[in-house]
């Protein structure tokens, strides 16, 4: 919560706070997926992996370029945290704030994931969300958000005044992280990144502009699938927060395992290709 204002407004207060506002990034002349292609090959795919991920565990995965991955809810409301990679090059990872950026706080059909600098190309294009129904509630709540970090011991023993809580989603990601790389865990815990925040049902405050979370409206059934756009490893923790109506970094919460499958395609998207690095020459002016 921010302090009551100590400067007077000026006179012209009102007519600064009704100057329209501009979109940073106009979007018209970015490369768009075309979906129907991706969809033309949705209905003929066999099952490659399943995995489990246990409620307060993190769970890794590899997608092959060209494949199909899809996070599914298999027995009650959960939301889950996930980290993408690059599986040639973990150094290039998801860029969740040049995706909100580039698509807005939250994602949906038709969005692609970018991954970082230098690279900065879609690493994934979302092919079917089963919320896609939900849009913006009247809260300003929606799901599948790009703008909260995860949840992560770190700020627990701020806000607890030093507790020490071992199951945050940055906890998990970073231990399956770990385990999947070989990499010790202080040397994991760098790689894991800011998330996308699967089923997650988000927004900000109108009064006060604090990040809120809501019961997320996932039921059994539903699922965010997405399209690899290049070879990836998947890292993703199911929250300790279940399905966030209540707390998040908790013991207590209702939590429930979620589902990924991958599945690979009879034929590839007419037209389609891996993903190209970003074209920029990284020259920077010199």
């Amino acid at each position: 919560m921010k302090p009551a204002p100590i400067t007077a407004a000026p006179l012209d207060a009102a007519a600064r706070k009704a100057i329209a506002p501009l979109v940073c990034y106009p979007v018209e002349t970015l490369p768009r997926p075309d979906l129907a292609r991706y969809r033309a090959v949705r209905d003929d795919v066999t099952l490659v992996e399943r995995l489990i991920i246990e409620p307060r565990e993190a769970g890794t995965w590899t997608v092959p370029a060209g494949h199909f991955c899809r996070i599914l809810c298999i027995e009650g409301p959960q939301v889950a945290d996930l980290n993408l990679f690059n599986l040639n090059n973990l150094d290039e990872r998801f860029y969740s704030g040049k995706t909100r950026a580039l698509n807005g706080t939250h994602v949906g059909l038709g969005d692609q994931l970018f991954s970082s600098f230098p690279h900065m190309r879609p690493m994934a294009t979302i092919t079917h969300d089963t919320l896609d129904w939900y849009g913006f509630d009247d809260f300003g709540g929606a799901v599948h958000d790009v703008i909260g970090t995860r949840c992560d011991p770190y700020t627990h023993n701020l806000l607890s005044h030093g507790g020490q809580y071992h199951h945050c989603c940055h906890s998990n990601l970073t231990r399956a992280f770990a385990a999947h790389t070989g990499k010790p865990l202080a040397e994991a815990e760098r790689y894991i990144h800011d998330v996308l925040n699967v089923f997650m049902c988000t927004g900000f405050t109108r009064d006060t502009g604090q990040y809120f979370m809501k019961a997320s409206p996932v039921r059994v059934g539903d699922y965010l699938e997405f399209f690899a756009e290049i070879d990836l490893l998947g890292c993703m923790s199911v929250c300790p927060g279940g399905d966030c109506s209540s707390e998040h970094s908790s013991d207590v919460a209702a939590c429930h395992p979620l589902a990924v499958e991958v599945w690979r395609p009879a034929a590839l998207p007419e037209g389609w290709a891996p993903a190209p690095e970003n074209g920029y020459d990284r020259s920077h002016g010199l």
